[in-house]
Order: C-alpha cells, then structure tokens, then sequence
C-alpha cells in the first residue's frame, strides 16, 4: 500500500492519552495505526480522524501476547513497508492494595502488558526500523510520573513505569546505530476517563484523602507530537508534562 505521510503507530489508542495522542499526530499529518485490545472504541477513533481528513487504522492487539504483537508489525510492515513513530502508551492500572496483600496475579497482569507489552513492541519496531529503507525511527515511551515518584499502594505500576525508565534508556542506547531514537514523556495529572477520580479526591502520601488538579489531556497529546516532529539526529530523552498545581515535586 503505498501512502503519503510517515507511519505511526500508537497502542491504547482507543481511549485517553492514546487516543488523544492519536488525533493530536493525525492532525500533524502523521497516518495512524490504533492499536489496542477492543477493536470497537480504536474504529471510532479512526472513524475520527478519517473525517477529519486523516488516514488512519484500528487493529485489535494484546501486547502483552507475543503473537499479536507479531501479527500487528507484520500487518504493518505489508501494508506500509515501514514504521517510523511507535508511542508504546499501553497500560494497565492495578487496584489500590495494600503491598502485603497484593495478589501476585494482579502483579502479574499489570508487568505484562505495561512492561512485557512494552518490551515486545519496541522489539518488533527495532526488526522493523533497522530493516526499512530509509533506515530508523522514533519510539516514544509512556513513563508516567510514577516512573519517578510513586503514589500510595501502587507497587505493580510504578515498578513498571520505573523500569520503563530502564527500558527507555537501553532502547535509545542499542537505537543508535539504527538511527532509532527512543524517549520517555512522564504524564501528571492529564485528566481521561482513569483518573477523573482525583478532582473528587485520592490518596496522599501523609494518608488523607485530598482532590488534585487535572489538565487537559490534549496539552499531553501535544507534548508527544512535538517530540514525534524532531529530526532522528535529535532527541528528547525524557519529557515531564503535568498539571502545574497537583502535588508532585518538593513535599507536595
């Protein structure tokens, strides 16, 4: 299939950030492939941008199962030739639990698809950026905040974003000499439909129960297309957009 524009692919993309991001690039003229698990909310965003005048895809895939994620490159690779941005924003929330009771299911299921998913994406976008002509390409990776400051009973979730930060740093290093560049953006507070909950209240760290301030989760989807837009001779190693007021940095 031939088509004018570079190929980016965003996983979770039927819904939040990965949404958001997906109609944000779409509109920077990037042609979209929306990938995530539930093929229905990934066709209306492509029903979306389609109207809008973009090009763009859904394909359901679960990251975290090592022939999907195969079957989604492979598609890729024959339908495009190429891939030139992967946003790896898939992820999985666990339940608040106390650390001594988490079930080691529940561990499980949130390092597989935001950890292991991740890993088994940008493996297949190495294979294909190295191998594509012009050679490289950009990975964008979803740290979180919580890949530098934990919240309260969340222990599966920031040890993933926290080794995405690991993740990120190898993939930019192993990237080089396949032009591949490969960068974290930590996202605080964007508001979706996942954490509405903190304009009512969540948990602190002193343990009350207090609301925190929320930003448009298009100003997130914006700080992704900036990076996705620099030449592969630059690179944006790690990016922190967050909500200016909500309690982060120093003692909150």
């Amino acid at each position: 299939m031939k088509v004018q524009g570079k190929i980016a692919l965003v996983t979770g993309g039927g819904s939040g950030i990965g949404k958001a991001s997906a109609l944000a690039l779409a509109r920077a003229g990037w042609v979209l492939v929306v990938a995530g698990r539930r093929l229905e909310p990934l066709q209306r965003v492509v029903d979306e941008i389609v109207a809008s005048g973009g090009v763009a895809r859904a394909v359901s895939c679960d990251v975290a199962e090592e022939a999907s994620v195969g079957a989604l490159f492979a598609d890729i690779a024959q339908d495009y030739g190429r891939l030139d941005l992967l946003f790896n924003n898939a992820g999985l929330f666990a339940p608040a639990v106390l650390l001594e009771d988490m079930p080691l299911a529940q561990w499980k299921s949130v390092v597989d698809v935001n950890l292991t998913g991740a890993f088994l994406c940008t493996r297949a976008a190495f294979r294909l950026m190295k191998a594509q002509t012009p050679m490289g390409g950009r990975i964008i990776n979803n740290g979180s905040i919580s890949a530098q400051t934990p919240r309260p009973n969340s222990a599966p979730y920031t040890a993933t974003k926290h080794a995405m930060t690991g993740l990120t740093k190898a993939s930019a290093l192993d990237g080089r000499k396949y032009d591949i560049a490969c960068g974290q953006i930590d996202i605080g507070n964007a508001e979706t439909d996942m954490v509405s909950r903190m304009k009512t209240g969540v948990a602190q760290a002193d343990g009350s129960i207090a609301p925190e301030p929320l930003m448009d989760v298009a100003h997130a989807a914006q700080a992704v297309v900036s990076m996705a837009g620099l030449p592969l001779e630059a690179n944006v190693l790690f990016m922190t957009v967050m909500a200016t007021k909500m309690p982060f940095v120093g003692r909150g």
